[in-house]
């Protein structure tokens, strides 16, 4: 992409004349411009096609402060495809349209993804790659490092996403066009400072650059700290959710729901949303819950996720056994095996019961997704991380990873007594409406950019 084409980005300021604003008619010029070729986005909560005019940032990106922030959101997986952290960037970047301008620059598997494209009018840069190839992914780290240098008239801050390998080229760039950078911290055990000091001097180097680091949960705060990360640094953000539309249905719009996924209307569904990895545990919500199923011909289990092994946690094997056990047992009919969506909430509000086995977690948004939608949730007991989330007993059910039986029984609590899992997941709403919100995550990102602009 050209530096000519960058600057044609909606609300981009041009090289050298970030005091004067552009007028109203070529900045919609540039608009028409960027998104000629792609007429319509794509957005969630319906997964349908909305009007240009409908996105927040092709509504208000002219209506932005003269000295607002400008934002590069360096991220592993952007919409269409799907990665926590790209779904709470996306969600945080439309709550602050109007409030400040955000591009992206991602790197994706799909090979159909345009290299430049718009999502609810923001810019988004994708760097192909193909994660099972070390040679694709020494090239998409190029890929990253050329639409940076394109794109650096339009952001003075960089806000990269997780620890990986585009960070090195990423925060060598930063530095060389002087661009400030925070690093905000999603994944336990992965995006930790003693994670980018195995990754070698120029890892540990980029971790260092980086002026505020923003982790999710206690937990990656405590570790952070404990690598000796100055407390000045961190700034804690937790994840949010939009609890409109993650929200209980009434009674016919449930009915409806479960009529379009085909889900009976009597069935008493668990949910399972997330990867087919061996930290998320599919497979032992799957041996838990063929107790209850053994014991109650109306229990459903539905997975959401990806099980094509494209991303490098996947284990398709998890799919297959699961697949397999099903039918050895006679219940392929009650287990549904579902492929990622963007209408996610179409799900949480069809179902009974969340469950969340992971062994591995910071602050993970699908339990928050679940919660918000008022689900009676079942999670692995996580320190500093689920336990921050629910309170067992009070607003959903903890217990001990990989234990099979503490799981069978919590399963068939939940489903087998109506009003206890409607007062649960009554409290687990109640939690992420009060402390949760992707507005209150918006400010504390707004907050961090600020910091970092003034003088």
């Amino acid at each position: 992409m050209s530096r000519r084409g960058a600057r044609r980005c909606p609300g981009d300021r041009g090289n050298g004349a970030r005091s004067a604003r552009p007028s109203l008619a070529r900045r919609a010029a540039r608009v028409g411009r960027f998104r000629s070729s792609r007429r319509v986005v794509r957005y969630p909560p319906n997964d349908g096609t909305l009007p240009r005019h409908s996105c927040p940032h092709l509504r208000a990106w002219w209506l932005v402060p003269p000295d607002a922030p400008r934002v590069l959101l360096v991220i592993g997986a952007y919409h269409p495809e799907i990665s926590a952290a790209g779904i709470q960037a996306r969600a945080v970047a439309s709550a602050l349209a109007g409030r400040a301008t955000f591009s992206v620059l991602a790197t994706a598997v799909d090979p159909t993804l345009p290299p430049r494209d718009l999502v609810d009018g923001v810019p988004v840069y994708r760097a192909r790659v193909d994660v099972r190839r070390r040679a694709s992914r020494a090239a998409a780290s190029i890929r990253v490092a050329a639409q940076f240098a394109a794109a650096r008239d339009r952001f003075d801050l960089v806000h990269i996403h997780g620890i990986s390998r585009k960070n090195v080229p990423v925060t060598t760039l930063a530095r060389l066009f002087g661009k400030r950078i925070l690093l905000h911290l999603h994944t336990a055990g992965q995006d930790e400072p003693a994670e980018a000091s195995r990754a070698g001097v120029l890892g540990a180097w980029s971790f260092r650059q980086a002026e505020l680091v923003l982790p999710v949960s206690p937990l990656l705060m405590d570790r952070c700290l404990a690598s000796g990360v100055d407390r000045s640094r961190l700034r804690y953000a937790p994840n949010g959710v939009d609890p409109q539309r993650f929200a209980p249905p009434d009674e016919g719009a449930r009915a409806a729901l479960r009529a379009e996924l085909g889900w009976p209307l009597d069935a008493r569904v668990t949910l399972f949303v997330g990867f087919f990895s061996r930290d998320k545990r599919p497979d032992a919500v799957f041996r838990a819950w063929c107790r209850e199923a053994a014991r109650d011909p109306r229990a459903v289990l539905v997975f959401v996720g990806a099980t094509v092994p494209k991303y490098y946690e996947i284990d398709g094997a998890l799919f297959d056994r699961i697949r397999s056990g099903a039918a050895a047992a006679g219940l392929s009919g009650r287990v549904i095996l579902a492929d990622t969506t963007t209408a996610i909430e179409r799900f949480f509000a069809a179902a009974d019961v969340f469950a969340l086995p992971s062994v591995r977690e910071a602050m993970p948004l699908a339990l928050l997704e679940a919660m918000s939608s008022g689900l009676a949730c079942v999670a692995s007991r996580l320190e500093r991380s689920t336990d921050v989330l629910i309170q067992d007993g009070v607003n959903g059910r903890l217990v001990p990873p990989d234990d099979e039986d503490a799981w069978a029984n919590a399963l068939a609590e939940l489903t087998s007594d109506c009003r206890r899992a409607r007062e649960l997941g009554r409290c687990a709403r109640a939690t992420v409406v009060d402390r949760f919100t992707v507005e209150r995550s918006s400010r504390v990102w707004l907050d961090a950019y600020r910091e970092l602009m003034d003088p």
